[in-house]
């Protein structure tokens, strides 16, 4: 496959890059999603809008700061270079690290819960980066080693593997998966985000071994390192939160929203009880309240006639 060029269009005269489309479509979608599943983990919608507004520049600065830190050797002291990310150069480690050290302080700030939060981006990370992906194929970087498979990427006559794709795909697939799991097998707050960092550090490991521009520590690829640490945090907190949930007594949250109906249903049947039973009890009191009448007026009549008989009788004595 040959990419078609960089520029998507040109507007005003200003090129308009697909790899800046692309992450800013995959930014926007996610965003859509999270927005209409927030109320799912008890999260207000509203609060989503707002967490954008920190997210997108936290996302550009942690991923091209990342990028920059990494790759000092081509960026020092070019400053105009270091702010170019319209011809790429973006970490997408760097940029979640940053996100994630921002949410928290914007959850803590509008006092939401930053795992529930987290749990409820995760689900939707994945899509943005499926599509995102697509930015390094136009581009014509992070590809793999040379291949004469069928499907290489072909850049100047030779082929790559095209690891992008292989990206894509997986990270398209785990959205699918992690949108299945939250609505019928997430059973404790943390568990998806937990989730998305052991799938997607299992592909990134694997797929970063193929890469040709690796950004490297000594001679250790970055982002395998990354992804074998993430990995490991992401199995440690999947226990982590399992306990606590445990020792809390939690019930799992998708067998909460199966019995969801069960539990109105009753609810109804109770509600409808407790009518029948204050409607008897109005009726037993309008019951009592007409005997008492009927005695009360019984009483007065044979008061009256006692009165008239104990009148007759002194007129007689008199």
């Amino acid at each position: 496959m040959h990419s078609p060029g960089s520029v998507a269009f040109r507007i005003f005269g200003l090129d308009v890059m697909w790899y800046g489309l692309l992450i800013g479509g995959g930014f926007l979608l996610a965003t859509i999603i999270s927005y209409l599943r927030a109320p799912k983990h008890q999260i207000k919608p509203d609060f989503i809008l707002d967490l954008v507004i920190w997210m997108i520049p936290a996302a550009i600065v942690g991923a091209r700061a990342y990028y920059v830190i990494f790759s000092w050797s081509d960026y020092a002291g070019d400053w105009k270079k270091i702010l170019d990310i319209r011809s790429g150069g973006l970490a997408v480690h760097g940029g979640l690290i940053l996100c994630f050290l921002v949410g928290y302080f914007v959850c803590k700030h509008y006092k939401q819960g930053f795992v529930r939060t987290a749990d409820l981006v995760a689900v939707s990370i994945p899509l943005a980066q499926a599509i995102g992906r697509w930015g390094n194929f136009f581009n014509e970087e992070a590809h793999g080693m040379q291949t004469d498979l069928p499907w290489a990427q072909i850049i100047d006559g030779i082929g790559y593997h095209p690891t992008f794709l292989y990206e894509s795909i997986w990270c398209f697939c785990l959205f699918w998966f992690l949108l299945w799991f939250d609505d019928h097998k997430r059973s404790f707050d943390g568990q998806m985000i937990s989730l998305y960092m052991i799938l997607y550090s299992v592909e990134r490991f694997f797929v970063e071994g193929l890469r040709t521009d690796s950004l490297w520590l000594g001679r250790i690829r970055i982002s395998q390192l990354v992804g074998a640490l993430c990995f490991v945090v992401g199995l440690a907190l999947t226990l982590i939160f399992h306990i606590k949930a445990v020792k809390k007594g939690t019930r799992p949250i998708a067998a909460l929203a199966v019995n969801a109906p069960e539990n109105a249903t009753a609810a109804a049947g109770s509600d409808e009880a407790s009518v029948e039973a204050e409607a008897d009890a109005a009726n037993n009191e309008e019951k009592s309240s007409d005997e008492k009448n009927i005695a009360g007026e019984n009483g007065e009549e044979q008061s009256k006639d006692a009165e008239a008989s104990e009148d007759v009788d002194s007129g007689e004595n008199r």
